[in-house]
């Protein structure tokens, strides 16, 4: 069988933020530092390799790019300056591309352009929705729910979780299509179900990430990660309960959630983007304009969060509504690209590679498949 070469694959990849791997001259240092690479899936080493070659189906195959949290070790002891540890985040864009059967995956990492237009107008959508279908406007209170009926809200949220979900969910079965071929049915179902306590541990720990050298980032990974996790959470699955006009009791679960997510999110992201600024790690030496749209939607939201919470606290009607609108205006947008095309998809590619390449590991062993 013959292997197909893409000669312009580099080329390609630069748009995705993949730019020194040409100065490798494959000595392996990068896989040998790794503390995550093993025998089975060696990285990054063997996929810059495939790059290189303009190997377009191996990489789209290859579980190795999931399997890296960039801790930057490998970017750091690189004795050609080739930058593997930005090479796999930039193949992890690249992937998110080729799984997404919309193709706005794509666009949304290639235009910068593109990407501010589409957050422009989701946002714009969202301000004209609440023009034209607010509900009451009471000025003698803070009366959020007349204005915004977080019942209305709730079905809103739950038709655009819907759709998000089928999307991502389809992407996720095309990327377990791509790594596993043919084997993804010939993998036992009780094989799968055996490493379901390991998906959810990795989904809601990434576990892996604390085996790094620096495993400060992998805290606050985990602060970004769960923040928001929560704070959806709270949004989509429980609004009428978190947004209410009365103010809940301080020590209410409802308060305490918002307010971890609200500092969690805060210190990570701002922590990430002052590194990004100054540069301090090799996580942050080259930023995607995705990584900064990111960071700044997910803070503005938060921000506008906390601004939200203390106009009602100082009983501040109209502030509050405008307010309220200006957040959803940032916060929907957010969802709408982050969530299935971005980088947000990659909290669900991540682990589900992991599940995936335990349960390969697992037929194998016992002599279902073979490679």
């Amino acid at each position: 069988m013959g292997v197909r070469v893409n000669p312009n694959l580099i080329k390609d990849l630069k748009k995705f933020g993949v730019k020194d791997s040409t100065k490798c001259f494959n000595c392996g240092n990068c896989t040998a530092v790794c503390p995550l690479s093993t025998e089975e899936t060696p990285f990054p080493r063997k996929v810059i390799r495939y790059l290189q070659l303009g190997l377009e189906d191996s990489l789209i195959k290859s579980p190795e790019p999931w399997l890296c949290y960039y801790c930057g070790e490998c970017s750091t002891t690189c004795p050609r300056g080739a930058d593997p540890g930005e090479a796999m985040m930039g193949l992890r864009r690249y992937l998110t591309s080729k799984y997404d059967w919309t193709g706005f995956s794509r666009k949304f990492y290639t235009s910068e352009a593109f990407e501010i237009i589409s957050i422009s107008i989701v946002a714009i959508l969202v301000g004209l929705a609440f023009y034209l279908f607010h509900g009451e406007v009471i000025t003698d209170r803070v009366a959020l729910n007349s204005f915004a009926n977080n019942h209305v809200i709730e079905i809103a949220d739950l038709i655009m979780g819907g759709i998000l979900s089928i999307i991502l969910l389809s992407n996720v079965f095309r990327m377990a299509k791509f790594i596993l071929g043919d084997k993804l049915f010939k993998i036992p179902i009780p094989v799968y179900i055996s490493e379901i306590k390991n998906l959810i541990i990795h989904t809601i720990t990434q576990k892996r990430f604390s085996e790094c050298e620096d495993r400060f980032q992998w805290i606050i990974h985990l602060f970004i990660m769960t923040g928001y996790a929560s704070v959806f959470f709270l949004v989509v699955v429980c609004i009428r309960w978190f947004q209410r006009d009365e103010i809940l009791p301080f020590f209410h679960p409802i308060r305490l959630i918002g307010y971890y997510s609200t500092c969690a999110i805060l210190y990570g992201t701002t922590y990430a983007m002052i590194g990004r600024l100054k540069k301090v790690k090799p996580v942050y030496k080259n930023s995607h304009p995705t990584d900064w749209m990111f960071l700044i939607l997910l803070w503005l939201t938060t921000f506008s969060g906390i601004l939200i919470h203390f106009t009602r606290l100082l009983e501040m009607p109209l502030s509050t509504y405008v307010i309220y609108v200006i957040h959803m205006m940032i916060a929907v947008p957010m969802l709408v690209l982050e969530v299935p095309f971005a980088k947000w998809a990659h909290l669900a590619y991540r682990p589900m590679v992991i599940f995936l390449t335990n349960a390969k590991a697992k037929a194998k062993e016992a002599g279902i498949i073979t490679d």
